[in-house]
């Protein structure tokens, strides 16, 4: 096997939540619940996998602020209650918990949440996951080159913007987007430059370790190029 098909950096945008809900008769809101399960279970998976070290997963968009206030109240809180949860079960699987995007702008119950579950997991070795909230890929790049510049930078080369994302890893190696949706939705732009993709037809709350780890085969049966021949 080339040494090329290796993955160590997954992202995920996990969609279809509000169709999942829908087509059983519930309201959007409970497709979200069911979805934070599946993070749950996806994560585990990641801890176990013998190649992976990071998992991004696209939770909360800059533009998913048009959704309706009563949907994004309840995430925000979702979210919350989420990773005070989740802090056993990240102790348990030695993983690492990070969130990028413009966090400043969430509740401030929940920026204090991701900061004590960031200071709690950062030692932790498995895995790391990432959730993307308030994120969007056209902003963590002028961001960058912004911050770049305010340091003094007169020319700004490709290896300054990748050592200073808001992602500890410049380079995905596989995006997976769910529900049979086939777009990047302004997610991670730089990083995704030479990722292979694979979209699902899954609606996000029926995803499965199973599913994953057919898709990571899959994947490791292709040749990267890199936009060369070999």
């Amino acid at each position: 096997m080339s040494k090329s098909t290796t993955i160590k950096n997954l992202a995920i945008i996990m969609d279809g939540n509000g169709r999942w809900a829908k087509e059983r008769g519930l309201i959007r809101t409970q497709g979200h619940s069911k979805g934070i399960e599946t993070i749950r279970n996806i994560t585990i998976y990641g801890a176990q996998h013998p190649e992976l070290e990071s998992i991004t997963f696209y939770a909360f968009s800059t533009e998913n602020w048009k959704r309706p206030k009563f949907e994004v109240d309840f995430l925000m809180k979702l979210l919350e209650k989420h990773l005070e949860e989740e802090i056993k079960t990240y102790q348990k699987h030695n993983v690492r918990f990070l969130a990028i995007g413009d966090i400043q702008s969430l509740s401030k119950p929940l920026q204090k949440q991701i900061k004590k579950t960031q200071d709690i997991t950062k030692d932790n070795k498995n895995l790391t996951q990432i959730l993307a909230l308030n994120y969007g890929g056209r902003q963590e790049i002028v961001s960058t080159v912004n911050m770049l510049l305010k340091e003094g930078y007169s020319t700004i080369s490709e290896e300054n913007i990748s050592k200073n994302l808001q992602t500890p890893y410049s380079d995905i190696d596989l995006l997976v987007r769910t529900s049979g949706e086939e777009r990047i939705s302004n997610f991670l732009l730089w990083q995704l430059s030479y990722s292979e993709f694979y979209f699902s037809p899954t609606y996000w709350p029926d995803f499965s370790k199973e599913e994953l780890d057919t898709i990571i085969k899959n994947y490791k049966t292709r040749t990267r190029r890199f936009g060369g021949l070999k």
